[in-house]
């Protein structure tokens, strides 16, 4: 059996957030990055519907092949949790950068912050 750090070099995660107003799942494909025990998302531009879903129900599942699991979401505002999510997620889709590139590239986007449950 897999586990996220056998994954973690995949490319994709496929997260499912409980409708606010439907109570239906919603599912979507991000980019993420795993760092220290935890995943990172992000999104550039206004929240979306799986946004606005964590922000009324951090409880969410999810799958990065056929690894799933459930955890808890949360969109980190400044602070460490932002900045280890936006030099984790540069890193990995593009390639180590200065501080000054990586806050640039994501100084328009949300960073979602997500922690497995055991």
């Amino acid at each position: 059996m897999k586990n996220i750090e056998a994954v973690k070099k995949n490319h994709y995660i496929y997260l499912t957030t409980t409708g606010r107003n439907s109570g239906k799942p919603h599912t979507v494909e991000l980019w993420f990055a795993y760092s220290e025990g935890k995943l990172y998302l992000s999104h550039e531009g206004a929240y979306t519907d799986w946004m606005k879903n964590i922000e009324k129900n951090e409880k969410v599942s999810a799958r990065i092949e056929e690894v799933r699991f459930t955890g808890r979401a949360k969109i980190v505002g400044e602070g460490t949790s932002r900045e280890q999510g936006k030099k984790a997620l540069y890193e990995k889709y593009y390639k180590p950068a200065s501080k000054a590139v990586i806050d640039d590239w994501f100084s328009l986007s949300t960073v979602i912050e997500l922690t497995p449950l055991p």
